[in-house]
């Protein structure tokens, strides 16, 4: 113990740093573990790089694209993400997973293709303000509960170029995130026309 006004022994100083050097690597090493569980075939299916901190927004069109559609495959991309934040296994341990936890990754699956699906319709600049833009991908699986609960309260907002704008802006704000969902489709296939597939 430290008490104020009284010097540290040199060799105390040192162990002290040493101990904290000890615990930064041990930080960095679990993230660098976390990262390559998280990102380590979304690397080898998109041909890209990601890091612990990665967010939606930080995806390219085409990684993009591929989450945002319905189907077997991209729920595999999903798992392959989810349970190897959650240690979990590798995706193909999905079924023999506890009910418990198949649910948890099913909700956790649903939630991300939701915000996948809102950062499309941003790029194409249908909407504005995200609620969940701020954190990263890892960090939406590790704390979903948490980030699920500090996004509901908030929904993404058509942007008034939009050319249903004044259709939206009638609307009571109950009905608008429906409205909003309702145009997913179209806007999927005007990122799909945009990136010439």
């Amino acid at each position: 113990m430290h008490i104020p006004g009284a010097r540290l022994c040199p060799h105390s100083s040192i162990r002290i740093l040493s101990e904290m050097t000890n615990v930064i690597d041990i930080l960095v090493y679990r993230a660098k573990v976390i990262e390559q569980r998280a990102f380590g075939s979304w690397e080898i299916r998109f041909g890209e790089s990601y890091h612990i901190n990665t967010k939606l927004s930080d995806l390219s069109d085409t990684a993009l694209y591929f989450l945002a559609q319905p189907g077997e495959n991209r729920a595999v991309a999903y798992y392959e993400l989810i349970m190897g934040v959650l240690d979990l296994g590798p995706a193909i341990k999905f079924n023999y997973l506890p009910n418990r936890e198949q649910i948890a990754v099913v909700d956790i699956h649903l939630f991300l293709a939701d915000q996948v699906r809102f950062e499309i319709m941003r790029r194409l600049e249908w909407i504005i303000n995200l609620p969940c833009e701020k954190y990263g991908i890892v960090e939406m699986v590790q704390r979903f509960d948490i980030v699920k609960a500090e996004c509901k309260g908030t929904f993404p907002e058509l942007t008034s170029s939009h050319p249903e704008y004044p259709a939206y802006a009638q609307l009571p704000h109950s009905e608008r995130e429906s409205f909003i969902r309702r145009m997913l489709r179209d806007a999927l296939e005007s990122f799909k026309d945009r990136l010439g597939f």
